[in-house]
């Protein structure tokens, strides 16, 4: 039996298809492997993915349903699909709208039409994001709490996957499970997430941009725990008599300032930061935290890491990777 894991040379699938080859799972990546950010960190990726005899790759976009009908054809053994493929960013919605409807919304739309057709699907995962939140201002952010104020496109798609998934688990008792992530970073990050900018701009003796002057605070969840609450949620699929459909938060429970985010950073390096105080951004919020109780309680979800420790490992796999 196989993992289907979308997204595969991004930063969450990565870690994810690792830790599922590392227990002796056999996965199945696929990953069109678009330029939204540098080729080359994927394609590093991927080169440590294809160290492991139980992995393989398909290069395809997953909005395409013609090469979805044929990798589905070909890898007949998926029993279970970790969907981590999306267009992400709240930033770059709005210069490159479509992207995200479709990657967010056709992809999944596809992946799930693939699913219904697979003789056995033990549990389909997917990816969604505290973005959905929006103008929220209960803390923490519960996944009892109504989502419909989402102030970005990113967080309008990842609202509407939910969406579409509940209808396809209603319609057709799929086993269905959204989390919704909140602010992951560890190493083999993106290049576009607040810890690569500003480690690389602090290195360069660059000034590194700080929105709504400082003012913000973030659930900042290490990619070791979000992996762990990936592949526990994967092993928990909803039980006879659940709902078929259900979403939980994974963060690390924890709303830091950002302040104090960029203090460690700045430890790991060594270095004091030049900041550049600035308003905040268009689609952006001032505060995310993620009340966890339903994961832990369903699935054992129990977030160890805080940036105390995250933030020095992510800057040392920063350093040996780019050499600095």
């Amino acid at each position: 039996m196989a993992v289907l894991v979308t997204g595969a040379a991004g930063f969450i699938g990565f870690h994810t298809s690792l830790a599922l080859l590392g227990r002796g799972e056999t996965v199945v990546g696929v990953d069109e492997v678009n330029d939204y950010y540098d080729v080359s960190l994927k394609q590093a990726r991927l080169a440590k993915l294809a160290e492991w005899k139980g992995f393989s790759f398909e290069k395809a976009d997953i909005s395409d349903r013609d090469a979805m009908g044929k990798l589905f054809a070909r890898h007949s053994t998926i029993t279970k699909i970790i969907n981590l493929a999306a267009q992400a960013g709240v930033r770059y919605s709005l210069v490159n709208p479509f992207a995200y409807t479709r990657s967010n919304i056709e992809g999944l739309l596809v992946l799930l039409e693939a699913a219904r057709g697979l003789d056995r699907l033990d549990h389909f995962v997917y990816a969604s994001s505290s973005s959905v939140y929006g103008t929220n201002t209960k803390l923490p952010f519960s996944t009892q709490d109504r989502v419909d104020t989402p102030i970005s496109l990113y967080a309008a798609t990842k609202k509407s996957s939910e969406m579409i998934c509940h209808a396809y688990g209603h319609l057709f008792a799929m086993p269905l499970t959204g989390l919704r992530f909140f602010t992951v970073y560890g190493p083999w990050g993106r290049p576009d997430m607040a810890a690569f900018i500003f480690a690389k701009k602090i290195l360069a003796g660059e000034p590194i941009p700080v929105f709504n002057n400082g003012n913000m605070r973030r659930d900042f969840t290490y990619i070791d725990d979000i992996v762990a609450g990936v592949v526990s949620c994967m092993d928990h699929p909803p039980s006879e008599g659940e709902a078929s459909a259900r979403v939980y938060n994974i963060g690390n429970s924890s709303s830091e300032s950002l302040m104090d985010y960029i203090g460690e950073i700045e430890r790991a390096l060594g270095m004091k930061a030049e900041i550049e105080f600035l308003p905040m951004q268009p689609g952006d919020v001032a505060e995310t935290y993620a009340d966890i109780e339903a994961a832990t309680r369903d699935f054992g979800f129990v977030p160890k890491t805080p940036i105390s420790e995250g933030v020095p490992k992510f800057i040392s796999w920063y350093r040996e990777h780019y050499g600095v």
